[in-house]
């Protein structure tokens, strides 16, 4: 009789349920209502058990009105938080459910674990728009309580809007006194996702207002890095430009002197004068300069070793080149530093035509940690074993190669013109997608849209069914969407990727682009290469 007296509520609760299934659903609501009133006062985990019967048998608003009756039993309105938004949520009931999860986190101050709670109940479009909203509004209301701020910078860095969490992320710390430092890292992350004004606003928010502080040196350094990405980013690069940025640099080492903290602006610096400028003689000057003053840190004097046989490459000298590869391979075994060395040495001997060793260290490379590092090395191994095998004379890969390393040479003209002879002979070879696309990937780079869009279509009309179709067909539509603004025709070329090429690497960003508003930009462009050629190739 006890039993039956504690537990009566569950009896009740099942009955309505019963009278549900038999199409009485006025009689079962009242039984509901019954069987809440039933629970024992100020017994919590009742009201807890009830609720989630009501769950398993899909009926969340009596659930939710479980709870609310525990909370005023109790009179505590922090009880059962995160149980009740998953139920707002389930019933489309946003407001509420935002409002449970932020209260709770004001309390616990855990940001970690309510930003998991809305990665999963904020899927839409409206909800995110309405928790941004309420954000808003509870900043301006409470605007000495920091979590609402900090969850509206993390909302607005996942929506990769770095700008107005920027604003929010420099009001906190004028109002906190946090010296700059999240307004660093945001900087950074800007950075990162290639919002380059954004990344700007931050460093130089920091310089102007804490001049003495221990960040300084290092957005000083910083606001110059975003503006060179920025630079390198903009095509054709402008040769004005990049001397700004060359005074940039010459300026900080001026203001904070030749020393450790100023050792990777001098390595920029450098790769300036030597890849922008032609200049290879003063930039191998730079560099020699910074291993003088850096020759107590190993990894900066192998990167430096890496930039100079990089430079030799330039001047046309590759077995200097590989000299200073291999130096930093064997000083860097098994690190993402002789990973990379490695790399590099691979492209040299691909280069030079040397296909069996280059394919060798590839193939090793394929398996090393870094993503980056084992898709480039996979995409250039599977560009010389799809163009050697059947090509015993390997003139044709020879002659491409050659003419790849040109480019890297920016010799740009010599290597169009080449490339087009190239296309000519070899249009019936394996080869003859791959001319094309690198004559695209070129073309962009020196702002020549048309013609780049124009390669592009011929491999999409003449070699629809080989592996650079879809890249073709991807690349073309950013060309569309970022620079003749022409959205409609992205639209287009992203259709086609879904319908076309439902298995590419493209197809899940192409799918996103296609279900955005017509009208809106993107948040950050994405390369338009194949992933694996040489660093910093992208043509936008």
């Amino acid at each position: 009789q006890k039993a039956d007296a504690n537990f009566g509520y569950l009896y009740t609760m099942y009955w309505g349920r019963m009278l549900e299934q038999t199409g009485q659903e006025a009689a079962a609501t009242l039984k509901y209502e019954e069987s809440i009133a039933q629970v024992p006062p100020k017994d919590l985990n009742a009201y807890k058990e009830l609720s989630d019967e009501f769950r398993e048998i899909d009926n969340s608003e009596a659930a939710i009105k479980a709870i609310l009756k525990a909370r005023d039993a109790a009179g505590n309105e922090n009880l059962f938080k995160m149980e009740l938004a998953a139920l707002y949520a389930q019933t489309g009931k946003t407001d509420q459910m935002i409002e449970e999860l932020l209260s709770l986190g004001v309390a616990i101050q855990s940001k970690e674990i309510i930003q998991n709670y809305f990665q999963d109940f904020l899927k839409e479009e409206k909800d995110q728009i309405k928790f941004e909203k309420i954000l808003y509004e509870k900043i301006q209301r409470q605007p000495n309580e920091p979590f609402f701020a900090e969850m509206l910078i993390w909302f607005l860095t996942q929506k990769k809007q770095f700008a107005k969490a920027f604003i929010q992320e420099r009001a906190l710390d004028r109002r906190f006194k946090q010296n700059g430092t999240k307004v660093f890292d945001l900087g950074n992350l800007a950075l990162q996702n290639k919002d380059y004004n954004a990344a700007i606003q931050a460093f130089e928010y920091i310089i102007k207002d804490y001049p003495q502080g221990q960040l300084y040196p290092y957005s000083r350094r910083m606001v110059i890095v975003a503006r060179e990405e920025q630079v390198k980013n903009t095509f054709p690069v402008e040769q004005t430009a990049v001397r700004r940025l060359i005074q940039d640099y010459k300026k900080l080492l001026e203001e904070l002197g030749q020393n450790n903290r100023t050792l990777e602006a001098m390595r920029s610096m450098a790769n300036l004068y030597a890849f922008y400028l032609n200049e290879k003689d003063t930039a191998t000057i730079v560099l020699q300069d910074a291993i003088k003053i850096g020759r107590a840190e190993s990894d900066f004097m192998d990167k430096c070793k890496l930039d100079l046989g990089d430079i030799y490459l330039l001047k046309n000298e590759p077995w200097e080149s590989t000299l200073l590869y291999s130096q930093v391979e064997k000083s860097q075994r098994e690190t993402p530093l002789g990973h990379e060395a490695k790399l590099r040495n691979a492209r040299q001997y691909y280069y030079t035509g040397d296909f069996e060793l280059s394919k060798a260290l590839l193939d090793i490379l394929k398996m090393a940690t870094s993503r980056e590092i084992a898709n480039d090395a996979g995409s250039l191994s599977l560009l010389i074993q799809d163009n050697t095998g059947l090509d015993t004379s390997e003139d044709a890969m020879k002659e491409y190669a050659s003419i790849d390393l040109l480019l890297y040479q920016n010799q740009t003209e010599l290597a169009l013109g080449r490339l087009d002879e190239m296309f000519k002979k070899y249009k019936d070879h394996p080869l003859a997608d791959e001319i094309l696309w690198l004559k695209a990937r070129t073309y962009a780079k020196l702002g020549e849209n048309q013609k780049a869009v124009d390669n592009l279509q011929q491999i999409v009309d003449k070699f629809s069914t080989d592996i650079l179709a879809d890249d073709a067909l991807y690349m073309m539509a950013e060309v569309y969407q970022n620079r003749f603004k022409d959205k409609e025709k992205s639209m287009e070329l992203y259709q086609k990727i879904l319908e076309k090429y439902p298995a590419s690497i493209h197809s899940a960003d192409a799918r996103k682009r296609f279900r955005q508003p017509r009208g809106r930009r993107s948040a950050c462009r994405q390369d338009l290469h194949r992933e694996g050629r040489r660093p910093n190739e992208s043509p936008f």
